[in-house]
């Protein structure tokens, strides 16, 4: 099966204490370290529509995931580093993701198809909530969401049934894993606890650093890597 070539910011090394650098004429803004050894930075390009933002994802490994939403929080094209593969959102969606009225009317639901680059095309339909709740993590007011969606195939068979909570920033117009359980069509049950421990803008200590710091002690032992680099940056 053919599979693209990742952008050049994720040909990159195994885990270490590296600096992010995103591509010519963009922007990194934020780097947010998340349990579950996951760190995430957030840019915007100069070339790409107003409001249209970036997030790279790293595990102990190194690069992960890479996504691209526009400014109502759909996603445009996602890159996968396990496989290689990327989707991208397919034309006219029957009902479009919409930030603006998760924050406007409280509830927002959406009916999409992706297109993966191997011509295969799954549909997502699902919901996000606010559940009326906020919460203040690590300086950052944040409100809390409920989530559910299915993703089926083109005869319609679901492929992942997936609920559970996650956090929204307005300031960022971005969207922060919390909890999630997921079912899988091969029988396979996941249950997800990612939620973000510290946000760190330029200038500060450990901005746009793509080692994660929390939750890392078995991955970082099957890499071979000290403990006392991520504690020595302030993780656990």
């Amino acid at each position: 099966m053919k599979r693209l070539i990742l952008p050049l910011i994720f040909l990159a090394a195994p885990a270490q204490a590296a600096t992010f650098i995103p591509p010519t004429g963009c922007t990194t803004y934020l780097t947010v370290q998340s349990r579950e050894c996951m760190v995430s930075q957030f840019y915007t390009c100069e070339g790409d529509a107003q409001g249209e933002q970036w997030r790279a994802d790293f595990n102990a490994e190194g690069p992960a995931f890479l996504a691209k939403v526009d400014h109502d929080a759909q996603w445009l094209e996602s890159y996968y580093t396990y496989d290689g593969s990327k989707d991208v959102l397919a034309p006219m969606p029957r009902d479009p993701a919409s930030f603006s009225d998760l924050l406007a009317l409280g509830l927002d639901t959406f009916d999409f198809k992706l297109s993966n680059d191997n011509g295969e095309q799954t549909t997502i339909r699902g919901f996000d909530k606010l559940t009326g709740e906020t919460t203040t993590i690590d300086g950052v007011t944040l409100k809390q969401t409920e989530f559910e969606y299915t993703q089926t195939d083109d005869k319609g068979t679901v492929l992942v049934h997936s609920k559970g909570n996650e956090y929204i920033s307005e300031e960022w117009r971005a969207f922060f894993s919390n909890h999630s359980e997921s079912e899988f069509a091969d029988g396979e049950n996941r249950i997800s606890d990612m939620p973000p421990v510290k946000f760190i803008t330029p200038g500060k200590p450990g901005f746009a650093l793509t080692l994660p710091l929390f939750e890392c002690d078995a991955q970082m032992s099957s890499l071979g890597l000290p403990h006392s680099v991520a504690k020595s940056l302030g993780g656990s």
